[in-house]
């Protein structure tokens, strides 16, 4: 099976440091690939990259086919749901999804069922810079498949929202990849491995792949080396 995202040799050079140093991997249809790491890992600028938002410095990326420094083609098949608010703050819930669909030129005809389906039914009035956080991401997500993507990237897609809205937010999720779509969902906290179909470890500019519970166990053994060295330390 061709892969729906193949990335080789990516480097990424930000203030003399490498933030990415030739890191491969691929994202098969059907497959959340959960992008794990600490905090100033380079998830984002990886993220970044993949959304055609930042240039790279060498290698090569390749999203449904397209070579994503000779075409942008590949965009119109990408849904994006970033870590910073990225919605109009002052238009509604309804109007950021009609302005949305407009931009995407992906039509209004889903526009409904995205809302029934997230439900936003009751709050289509309310501004978007208003809205707490469990309900903007959301309405981020519902956002980002106007245009029935093939790839959905998430940057920290449910870090700090209500549990109501997480559950949402993880059904739909779930939908989307049973129905062959593809997800590229970054987080710094382990639990949320479990949730992923495959785990990319990022860390000191590379990715190693994992299952979700090869990365639990192997996070798990890193606290308990670090517990016991705090312990002799103090001994």
């Amino acid at each position: 099976m061709v892969p729906l995202v193949k990335v080789t040799d990516l480097k990424q050079v930000i203030s003399r440091k490498n933030v990415l140093d030739g890191l491969s991997f691929e994202v098969s249809a059907g497959e959340c690939f959960g992008l794990f790491g600490a905090r100033g890992a380079g998830k984002t600028t990886l993220l970044h990259i993949l959304a055609g938002i930042d240039r790279f410095i060498s290698g090569s990326v390749e999203i449904t086919g397209c070579d994503i420094r000779k075409s942008e083609a590949f965009k119109k098949q990408l849904g994006l749901v970033t870590q910073e608010r990225s919605l109009f703050r002052d238009l509604n819930v309804y109007e950021n999804l009609e302005f949305i669909s407009v931009l995407k030129d992906a039509g209004k005809g889903d526009i409904p069922d995205l809302i029934k389906r997230f439900e936003l039914d009751n709050i289509l009035g309310e501004p978007a810079g208003t809205l707490d956080a469990g309900i903007y991401q959301r309405l981020s997500m519902a956002c980002a498949l106007l245009n029935k993507p093939r790839l959905l990237i998430a940057d920290d897609l449910i870090n700090d929202i209500d549990p109501y809205s997480r559950r949402i937010i993880l059904k739909e999720l779930n939908s989307f990849i049973s129905a062959g779509g593809a997800c590229i969902w970054s987080f710094s906290r382990v639990e949320f491995c479990s949730l992923t179909s495959r785990v990319g470890w990022l860390e000191n500019g590379l990715v190693a792949l994992y299952s979700p519970r090869e990365a639990e166990e192997l996070w798990d053994s890193r606290i308990r080396i670090i517990e016991l060295q705090s312990g002799e330390s103090d001994a």
